[in-house]
């Protein structure tokens, strides 16, 4: 893969990722925000491994992009409520300091938010009792599809890495063939000097 279609696939994965950051920053998921945030990096590190023909940074975005995986499976298990886990009664999201959703559950395409007064005793004060409905796609969806993107890039850019650790790994074998790290391959030339030394004869 050339130079340009690598930085271009890195491109979109950055742009992707961003977009979810950027969705995860209005609605208030430090969890996922901080977690985005860790993947940004890696991807750059990624990037700079894949130009520098640096095999570790590679290899270590390779890693990586595993527990990446691993995250992505979690949240659509959360949001599909998997097991014991429940979105609407779970602040996993938010480190439990606060009651924030999904901005999508707002915010989705259809979606019609009514306030309700007055608010129920158990509301808090300082938020808003609301009820949704009409919403296109609902929002724990939207998340699980959002999930499911970066999954099948991160599985594209584990082949991706490992092709590449093993086309370096192939470079520099065949480098050292040659006799490229060989450091007893190659003897400056000597010294010679131009003055040569002849035998004396003394006769008696």
């Amino acid at each position: 893969m050339e130079p340009i279609q690598r930085k271009e696939a890195k491109s979109r994965t950055q742009i992707s990722i961003l977009e979810r950051q950027i969705f995860d920053f209005l609605g208030y998921q430090w969890a996922a925000i901080l977690t985005n945030f860790v993947h940004v990096i890696m991807v750059i590190l990624g990037l700079f491994g894949t130009v520098q023909f640096r095999p570790r940074y590679v290899t270590g975005y390779a890693v990586w992009l595993v527990l990446w995986v691993t995250w992505n499976v979690f949240i659509i298990c959360f949001y599909l409520e998997v097991g014991d886990l429940s979105k609407d009664k779970d602040l996993i999201m938010t480190f439990n300091i606060s009651m924030h959703r999904s901005w999508w559950m707002e915010n989705g395409p259809g979606c019609r938010v009514t306030p309700v007064t007055p608010s129920p005793p158990w509301a808090p004060e300082d938020h808003r009792y609301i009820s949704i409905s009409g919403c296109l796609l609902e929002y724990q969806y939207v998340e699980v599809a959002h999930s499911s993107l970066q999954i099948i890039l991160a599985l594209a850019g584990f082949i991706y890495a490992c092709y590449v650790v093993k086309l370096i790994s192939e470079e520099e074998d065949s480098f050292d063939f040659i006799g490229g790290f060989d450091s007893y391959g190659y003897q400056g030339p000597q010294k010679t000097s131009h003055l040569q030394l002849q035998p004396m004869y003394m006769s008696k």
